[in-house]
């Protein structure tokens, strides 16, 4: 089968509307490799890159309410950098690169679930050229 583990798809493709980060860029925990007292970071299994992730704001006014927010995991090789704020805004508008989506079955609520990956994240194009990148991420 031509599709198996992880599906490109454009930023715009799942944010139509735009996202928003609403928490902490935050290091993912190898749960197998950890123990207490030691925690070890997650490593990616494709890239070799340190896991982190980040709480983001879905703005599609029609999303349902246990789908506004969501996790989007980054694999980079230093913690990324969330765009600025937006003056008056309480939320940073941002765009993912490389994003990646991998459906599964939540056993738990008996439905399609869906986890995020992504290489990076910028601020949004605000013009026909892409937004300049952080000095923390490297070209996809």
């Amino acid at each position: 089968m031509a599709l198996s583990g992880r599906i490109k798809i454009n930023h715009g493709d799942v944010f139509a509307h735009g996202a928003y980060v609403v928490g902490d860029v935050e290091a993912v925990r190898d749960f197998d490799k950890s123990s207490p007292g030691k925690a070890v970071q997650a490593v990616d299994k494709e890239s070799g890159l340190l896991v982190w992730s980040v709480s983001v704001l879905d703005a599609d006014p029609e999303a349902r309410k246990d789908m506004k927010t969501v996790t989007v995991k980054i694999s980079a090789p230093h913690q990324p950098i969330p765009p600025e704020a937006m003056p008056g805004v309480p939320f940073r508008p941002v765009e993912f690169d490389g994003l990646t989506v991998t459906p599964y079955l939540d056993d738990k609520r008996n439905r399609i679930a869906y986890s995020f990956r992504a290489t990076g994240m910028r601020a949004p194009q605000t013009s026909g050229k892409p937004a300049p990148r952080a000095q923390n991420q490297e070209a996809a």
